[in-house]
């Protein structure tokens, strides 16, 4: 027997619990903050950060986008991470990959806090789905 899953009515389930949770944080004073780094101008990753700003403003959550230039160095995206990290209004971190060479993702997934890791790349947060 054949299982038919219905991605659009599980996409609109999860969407509407996560809209009413968000609504409730809201009411108690705390507007979940998501922070999206994209470096350089590859199409797919700008269609991909695109959407999740639109969906992050329908949910009534604040979003902001830092839209970085493809000559940004390693540097200057760890100085980045930290100062996300440790701002109190972004609760979740999300690095758009791929990035641009010579840019290595996989240290800055590693630098990421565990706790505001949105994608769940930082080993930490792999260990803990593994166990």
């Amino acid at each position: 027997m054949a299982v038919i899953i219905d991605g659009k009515q599980i996409a609109e389930s999860v969407r509407a619990d996560l809209g009413a949770r968000i609504a409730r944080l809201n009411e108690q004073g705390v507007r979940p903050g998501l922070a999206v780094i994209l470096v350089g101008d590859d199409p797919a990753s700008v269609i991909y950060v695109t959407q999740k700003e639109k969906v992050a403003a329908e949910l009534g959550m604040h979003a902001v986008l830092h839209r970085l230039p493809a000559t940004t160095t390693q540097g200057e995206l760890a100085a980045l991470v930290d100062d996300l990290n440790a701002d109190p209004a972004i609760h979740g971190i999300l690095i758009q990959s791929p990035l641009p060479a010579p840019l290595q993702v996989k240290p800055l997934f590693q630098q990421v806090s565990p706790a505001k890791d949105v994608d769940g790349l930082h080993h930490i947060n792999v260990g803990r789905l593994w166990s």
